[in-house]
């Protein structure tokens, strides 16, 4: 199937975290034709990798491609939140313009800034789509005087202000150009990104210049580039040079040419100028190098991504139940996972800082979560440590990074959380009335302040609060660290806790393990409703006589555990402790597990 440059056009399409991206892809891969229909796909067919199922959340970019009218329309789908930014930007530079979909009702949101602020930047050419308008409280008049006073504020051209906009619902696979239309389908999306998107530029009879902006991995081809084709024509076998960031030069060959369809992949013999296609053949290709041809070497522009803001220490799992419960427990296994996800995750830094401990950068604490259960699942097991912003020093200032904060709420929570953002530096920018009782306020705050606070939102908002922040810039740098107000229920003993132990522990505060779980010198086993940390016995059983007496045998009634998952125990511990994972257990320990070296460091710190 051979295409002229002219008629291909690349897409991307951003948004917030749960506008409705992916779903609308599936809509335009199905009105396309290009899955076959007789196939069941199940709902947001590009999400594939299991956590993004379960979360409903798309966590790496993906590019699929639909034939439409003897065009191809290449479309990149990416990530709506914020700790995956890494994976948006990189996609922009790839695309000629993006469709960005904004919900009928919530309307523009930090992302959706984030985004915006990325794309009109480099020059695309933006077609809105308003999405979800068969929601009930759905206001799309509002939503299209906010987007346009953003892009007015983004300072977007006077071209770019005039973009065209769409109504649509994803969901029900509907599309029109004005409101009042009775519902077509996704035809008009189709025709408005070939009238509104330029055919890519580039010069097809120039020696071939291609730009890899997302890596893949294939048992039998090894390290896969995809990568859009800027100059030329790329042809299966030919002779390339691999030009990588730092300037160094590697020959090779293209042994395999790959082009997409829908959900697949096929062999093509070459690639055109403004194509998106997948290429086999160096091993040490990495996000951003450039394949060129070696008669005329000339490197694109690397990829400038944001820098991480937060850190985490995760180490070799060293707790006297390691061993018991996963397949990889070595050092060498961990540092050679860490690395692997290194090369595919452009966002992430990873640096070892002693035996078995590995410093992990990212850009939030959902990213490095969604790490640590990635390794759970695959086998792993290791401890991580709580969450630390990042600083910078500039001459003689120290800088903090800052986060811009969106609330939506119902009116009668907004008290306790102004009140809490308050104690964590959070100075209040706005507050709008979104109707039917409901809020968005709006803040700037430290990002440190927020570590540990969603888990506290939700408590507060009884889980009708809905919280999204993006990175917005370093400031000097003024908060300490928040810390818990609670202390810690530390085990005493070694075993396996008892009902009866657990039964008296419990008026104490919250406890966070069940009967017959194992317990070690050191693990935490609950949350004390004072300040300080106690040392409690679990496995102590009830002491019995030969005496019998109505009433001393009564039923004993525990109440259910608090159930810690991994962002849960994260967000809780503090700078002593840390969070022990397993492919079938969370716990939380201390760093130190010898109660009497830890009362000799807690002297030391005071």
């Amino acid at each position: 199937m051979e295409i002229k440059p002219e008629k291909i056009r690349n897409i991307a399409v951003i948004a917030h975290v749960d506008h409705g991206k992916t779903t609308l892809v599936d809509q335009l891969l199905k009105q396309s034709g290009t899955l076959e229909s007789r196939k069941e796909f199940g709902e947001r067919i590009l999400d594939s990798n299991d956590l993004e199922k379960e979360r409903g959340i798309t966590i790496l970019a993906k590019n699929t491609a639909i034939f439409w009218n003897g065009y191809k329309i290449n479309i990149i789908d990416t990530p709506g939140h914020s700790d995956f930014g890494g994976e948006v930007e990189r996609v922009l530079k790839m695309v000629d313009g993006v469709l960005l979909l904004v919900d009928a009702q919530e309307g523009v949101m930090p992302q959706t800034k984030f985004v915006v602020k990325k794309a009109l930047g480099l020059g695309l050419k933006p077609i809105v789509v308003i999405n979800k308008i068969d929601k009930p409280s759905a206001d799309p008049d509002r939503v299209v005087d906010e987007v346009f006073d953003l892009f007015v504020a983004m300072d977007a051209t006077e071209e770019q202000l005039e973009f065209p906009v769409i109504y649509a619902s994803a969901k029900m696979g509907i599309a029109k150009r004005e409101l009042e239309e009775e519902g077509g389908d996704m035809e008009v999306i189709f025709e408005t990104i070939v009238e509104e998107i330029p055919a890519p530029s580039g010069d097809p009879t120039a020696p071939f210049q291609l730009q890899v902006f997302t890596l893949d991995y294939d048992n039998y081809l090894g390290r896969i580039g995809i990568a859009r084709i800027f100059n030329g024509v790329v042809k299966r076998g030919a002779e390339a040079l691999l030009i990588r960031a730092d300037g160094e030069k590697i020959k090779g060959r293209i042994t395999k040419l790959l082009g997409f369809l829908g959900l697949e992949r096929y062999e093509i013999e070459e690639g055109v100028t403004g194509d998106i296609v997948a290429v086999a053949g160096f091993n040490a290709l990495d996000i951003g190098d450039t394949i060129a041809d070696p008669a005329n070497p000339v490197p694109l522009d690397p990829l400038q991504i944001e820098e991480p803001t937060i850190s985490v220490v995760i180490s070799v799992n060293d707790s006297p139940l390691a061993g018991k419960e996963g397949k990889f427990v070595t050092a060498p296994k961990l540092r050679d996972r860490l690395l692997r996800e290194m090369e595919t995750n452009v966002a992430m830094k990873i640096e070892e800082i002693g035996e078995g401990k590995f410093k992990v950068r990212g850009r939030g604490e959902l990213q490095i979560a969604i790490l640590a259960e990635n390794l759970r699942r695959e086998g792993f097991e290791f401890s991580i440590s709580r969450p630390e912003v990042i600083l910078k020093r500039e001459g003689d200032q120290l800088l903090e990074p800052f986060e811009y904060l969106v609330i939506d709420l119902p009116e009668e929570y907004s008290g306790a959380v102004i009140e809490k953002l308050g104690k964590r530096g959070g100075v209040m920018k706005n507050m709008v009335p979104m109707g039917e009782g409901s809020l968005r306020l709006e803040f700037e705050i430290p990002a440190r302040g927020l570590i540990g606070y969603r888990s506290q939102f939700l408590t507060d908002t009884k889980g009708e609060g809905v919280l999204n922040s993006s990175f917005l810039e370093y400031r000097p740098a003024v908060t300490k660290r928040y810390r818990r107000k609670e202390g810690a229920l530390v085990s005493m003993e070694k075993g396996k806790a008892v009902a009866y132990a657990l039964f008296n522990l419990q008026d104490r505060g919250k406890i966070f393990i069940k009967p017959g779980d194992e317990v070690y010198v050191g693990m935490v086993i609950g949350e004390n409703a004072r300040p300080n940390d106690l040392e409690v016995n679990p496995i102590k059983g009830k002491q019995l006589t030969n005496i019998r007496a109505a009433g001393s045998d009564e039923a004993i009634k525990l109440t259910p555990p608090v159930e810690m998952g991994l962002e849960k125990a994260l967000e809780w511990i503090e700078e002593d402790e840390l969070v022990e994972v397993t492919p079938k257990s969370i716990r939380i320990r201390k760093k130190t597990l010898d109660p009497h070296q830890r009362k000799r460091e807690a002297r030391n710190r005071k």
